[in-house]
């Protein structure tokens, strides 16, 4: 847990006012099972050691050990996928703003991947699918959803490819999240992060190359009236949180439910006895992640500040 003692004061300030009921939260009751991916690879080499696998970084490994040996899952293969409607739109978290590429072009990176695992598992993604820590997936700030990419750790030369499903992370300096199995393959899965290089894969592309290849065809524009109505169809709205009067800090705000749901949920790892004070408001087209209430501003905008300092946090102070 990341410096929680300098939150106690933020929790006495907030419970000063009831706290709106939150929306339910896949977070809270998760229905962990075999995923049809893991499923579908014979585990004949169970290892015996949990600790081996990470078991103990942040509590998020597979626990008494991996479902399936992690080096017998295949890498992704890229496949021509229409892009989400909406998990590609302009978005901000944690005080910054993201503008997801929207469409599929060469892209290279290079900073600090981290990964996810069993705390996520069986939960939903920004793109709407169910988290498998099994899968060969990650989540990326800007990469199309879908997308798939290269991923190489240069410290021992291993690379996998995997398929952008989700968003994040972030935090400042941190480039992609990988899947727990995609982690592993990359050796890094006990240090919890590494420095790693990303480089995006193109249908028709092998891993190795970026060589030319035929574009993918024309996407669905959102400005179309017929696929606007398609999407109000498909994507019901997001049930209304409790209005509770006070001050919020407001951590996120997306046009796409699940991205926010996404930030929800990993914010509920990081912020503790305050998670229960997360929510997601939604008025309009725009889903809010929010924290709170405080009782004044004054209150608010000192939990602001040592959010920023504990956790590298950048909230606005809202009022409703």
């Amino acid at each position: 847990m990341k410096r929680l003692w300098l939150l106690s004061p933020l929790i006495l300030a907030a419970c000063g006012t009831q706290a709106p009921r939150p929306v339910a939260d896949r977070a809270e009751t998760p229905t962990v099972a075999v995923p049809p991916a893991a499923a579908s690879v014979p585990a004949t080499k169970r290892p015996p050691s949990p600790a081996k696998f990470g078991g103990g970084y942040k509590d998020d490994g597979p626990g008494d050990g991996p479902a399936v040996d992690p080096d017998s899952i295949p890498d992704a293969v890229p496949r021509v996928e229409p892009l989400h409607r909406f998990a590609n739109n302009p978005y901000t978290a944690l005080g910054r703003a993201y503008t997801p590429m929207r469409e599929l072009k060469p892209y290279k990176g290079r900073g600090i991947g981290s990964w996810y695992g069993r705390r996520y598992h069986g939960q939903r993604t920004s793109s709407g699918e169910t988290y498998d820590m099994y899968a060969m997936t990650a989540a990326h700030p800007t990469l199309p959803i879908p997308s798939y990419a290269r991923v190489s750790n240069p410290a021992n030369g291993k690379a996998v490819v995997v398929r952008i499903n989700d968003r994040g992370p972030f935090h400042a300096g941190r480039e992609i999240d990988l899947s727990w199995t995609a982690a592993w393959k990359l050796g890094y899965v006990a240090n919890g992060s590494a420095l790693v290089e990303v480089e995006s894969v193109l249908p028709g592309q092998t891993a190795l190359s970026q060589a030319p290849s035929a574009p993918p065809p024309p996407q669905a524009s959102e400005d179309d009236p017929i696929a606007r109505m398609a999407a109000v169809d498909a994507e019901p709205p997001l049930p209304q949180v409790q209005d509770a009067r006070g001050h919020y800090l407001q951590l996120g705000a997306f046009g796409n439910r699940d991205n926010a749901e996404s930030l929800r949920t990993r914010l509920s790892r990081e912020l503790g006895e305050l998670a229960p004070k997360l929510t997601v408001q939604a008025a309009g087209n725009l889903f809010r992640v929010q924290l709170g209430p405080w009782p004044d501003a004054a209150a608010a905008q000192l939990a602001s500040v040592r959010l920023r300092e504990s956790l590298g946090m950048a909230p606005v102070v809202v009022q409703r």
